[in-house]
């Protein structure tokens, strides 16, 4: 299990979302990751986020889950995941403060953020994301399969 979150706010009347990117091979993604021994998937989302861009998150709502399978590298164990996404505001900090994890964290506008990011599914969690914020959709579960 993992958690993490759509960081999106309003900049110049237009919906931006925060991605975590590494340069070399180019990947950009939605900030999330593993829980700590008795941590709830709420306080996971939250703590990973700031971890990862620098920002303090403030939660809005859940917006849904990915399962997906995976081969762990290390001994071919197959390994299936469900990731928590929740739709979030920036409360504080700044992406500057961002964690070694990722060379850099940016705020893109919605439709560069959906061209640039490597997991289609994290794609549909952000179309999920921009249909809640302009009422389209409201906040639920979704589930998403493949990476």
């Amino acid at each position: 299990m993992s958690a993490g979150g759509v960081v999106y706010r309003q900049q110049d009347g237009a919906m931006e979302i925060l991605l975590c990117g590494r340069r070399h091979p180019p990947f950009w993604c939605l900030p999330k990751g593993t829980p700590n021994p008795g941590e709830g998937v709420r306080d996971t989302a939250m703590r990973e986020v700031q971890e990862e861009t620098g920002v303090v998150p403030e939660i809005v709502g859940k917006l849904g889950e990915i399962r997906y399978f995976f081969k762990r590298v290390q001994d071919n164990t197959l390994c299936d995941k469900t990731v928590h996404h929740y739709l979030m505001t920036p409360a504080g900090g700044d992406p500057a403060e961002h964690d070694h994890e990722f060379d850099v964290v940016q705020w893109f506008p919605v439709a560069e953020a959906m061209r640039v990011m490597s997991y289609p599914n994290e794609v549909g969690i952000v179309q999920k994301a921009v249909d809640v914020v302009t009422g389209k959709a409201t906040l639920g579960r979704k589930r998403g399969r493949g990476r």
